[in-house]
This record gives structure tokens, sequence and C-alpha cells, in this order.
């Protein structure tokens, strides 16, 4: 793609969000969510290949049904309050719209494009998806998070846990292994909203730096395949360390920084008298962490077969990549800082 073209995109994506995040109207939300959804068409179908003309398909056609659904419960709200301001969410329509908005961020049982979409595009392609995508919508159900529906909320959270662990189970491509993990760790971020929005948007920020290290590590290393990256020690083993203790962040497991919000939220949904429901989410947590553990035991503990005498590649030098080895130690290394963040 030409890079005046890409930057053009980049820069319509940073304006719908901006647009997005800065509206106090539903309908200039909306504005903001369509530019965004527009601007990633063309960066999704870079490479003109059958795969990637069917993912952004899939993408609009999903995006296009949610944003019909959110205009819509705002046009039925308008007309029977005359209010349009995101601070006095619709009350009548509420559910539609709080569900339209987790279409957008493909929860469960909303979740099926999201998979398809990103195994059809680039790992670049796919970290925008499922980082900077996501916050939109995400920023718009915090700004209507007390009018939110809780039984909506919990339903949808700790169903789209489950999915998020039991697809991954039998994936081998990094990209749907990605998308599954996506979904889990918005259900955990869904299933709080109601009761702390705080800590809702204290675990949404953790997960886009923790995806974020974990895609740009893929990147790096050039994999999309499990067998790929079970040889890809010899390529660069620092940088093959450094992704596979991402992974066991991403599956929340202490002392890194993935941890820190799945306790909190356990720990407000037990202060809740929410025990039963903190318990089904922490045996559904376990599902995905079987599919990280096998990520990292292909990474660290396999070799992959040589016929005798073969040439390996063994550390090839590679370029420096700053923004890989920030989003990697902020992935590793956040959860000392907890309390501090949270102070702040």
């Amino acid at each position: 793609m030409n890079p005046l073209a890409l930057m053009m995109f980049l820069i319509s994506l940073a304006i719908g969000t901006t647009i997005t995040l800065s509206s106090h109207h539903w309908l200039l939300a909306w504005i903001g969510l369509e530019i965004n959804t527009l601007a990633l068409l063309p960066i999704m179908t870079k490479t003109p290949h059958p795969r990637a003309i069917e993912a952004a398909t899939k993408y609009f056609l999903t995006q296009a049904a949610a944003s019909a659904l959110m205009l819509f419960s705002c046009l039925i709200s308008a007309l029977q309050t005359g209010e349009w301001g995101i601070d006095t969410p619709p009350e009548l329509t509420v559910n539609p719209l709080s569900l339209a908005l987790m279409m957008k961020l493909g929860l469960a049982p909303l979740h099926f494009w999201l998979p398809e979409v990103l195994q059809g595009i680039s790992l670049s392609t796919g970290l925008i998806l499922s980082t900077w995508q996501k916050i939109p919508p995400m920023i718009l159900l915090l700004q209507t998070s007390h009018s939110i529906n809780l039984n909506l909320a919990v339903t949808v959270g700790f169903i789209s846990v489950l999915i998020g662990g039991w697809g991954g189970i039998g994936q081998t491509q990094l990209r749907k292994i990605m998308a599954f993990s996506s979904i889990g760790h918005l259900g955990w971020i869904i299933l709080i909203l109601k009761l702390d929005p705080q800590l809702s948007l204290f675990s949404f920020i953790l997960y886009i730096i923790m995806t974020t290290a974990t895609f740009l590590s893929l990147i790096i290393l050039s994999t999309t395949k499990m067998h790929q990256i079970s040889i890809s020690w010899s390529k660069n083993p620092a940088l093959t360390t450094t992704a596979m203790i991402a992974l066991l962040s991403l599956a929340g497991l202490p002392p890194l920084t993935g941890f820190s919000p799945k306790l909190f939220i356990i720990l407000e949904l037990v202060k809740q008298n929410m025990i039963i429901l903190a318990t089904l989410v922490m045996l559904a947590s376990l599902l995905a962490l079987f599919f990280y553990l096998r990520l990292t035991y292909i990474i660290t503990l396999t070799l992959a077969p040589n016929i005798y005498g073969s040439v390996i590649t063994w550390r090839t030098i590679t370029k420096p990549h700053l923004a890989a080895a920030i989003m990697n130690i902020m992935a590793l290394a956040l959860l000392p800082l907890t309390p501090t963040i949270l102070l702040m």
C-alpha cells in the first residue's frame, strides 16, 4: 500500500476515535464509530488476498449491523425523551444499545465474526483490530455503565469468558488464538462493568498493553502458526522468551501483570456476595489457561525435528525494537505498581 494512503487511513482512525471519545452527543459518537470502521477496511485489504477481502466483508457487515442497531436505539430514545446526550443514556433502549456496542467489541454470543476476521488479515492489522478498534465502544460502555442492565452484563461477561477459553483450545493458528483470548479478556472486563467502572477501565488498559506486547512479538518473529513459533527459539532466543512470558501474563499467572485485573475482579465479585459467579468464572478461565500453557510448552520445551547435519538458523542479527521492548516490560512487570496505578 502507498505509504501516503496508509498514513491517511491511520489518521482517519485516530480522528474517528477522538470524535467518539470527546463527544457528548450520541449522533457524534456514532459518526466517530463509522469513520473508524471505514478507515480500517482499506487497511485490512492492503494485501489483495481472497481471505483478506472475505475478512473485510464480514467485518463491514457486522459493524454495519451493530451501528444500525445503535442508531435505532438512540433514535427511539430521542423520540421518547427528546434527549441525545451521552450523559443521559436511553433508558428505554439501553439493552439494544449495550448489545450493539458489545457486538462491536466481539463479545459472546455476538463473537462469531472476530476469529474469522482476525484470521484473514495480517498481524499488524490484527493488532489494530484487537486494541485500537476496541477503545471507542468500550469507552461508550463505560460512560453508560451506571444504566446498563446488571444481568445482561454478567451473562454476556460469563459466556465470553467461557467461549474465549473453549474456542481457543483446538486452534493451531495464532491469530485465532489471540481472537479467543480477546473475547475472554473482554468478558472479564464486562463482568465487572456495572459494579466498578474504574476497575473495568484499569483491566482494559492492561489488556491493551498485554495484547500489544504479544502481537508485536509475533510480528517481529513473523509467526502465524504454532509450528512456526516452535522453531523461533533458534532465530531470536530473547524475544521468544519474553513472548512466552507475555503469554503467561495474558493467562493471568502471578507475579505477572495479567494477574492483577483478575485478582481485583474476583475480590470485587466476592465483596458483592457473588461468590458462585466468581467460582464459575475462575473455573471457566482454566480453559484459557490450558491453551496458553500449551503455547508456552510448544515455544520452550519442544525442538523442531532436524535431520542430522542439517544447517540450523541460529541467532540471526535482528534490529532492536523499542516499542516491543517497552510493551513487553510493561506486560511482565506492572503487578508491583498496581496499587499506585489504582490510586492515580
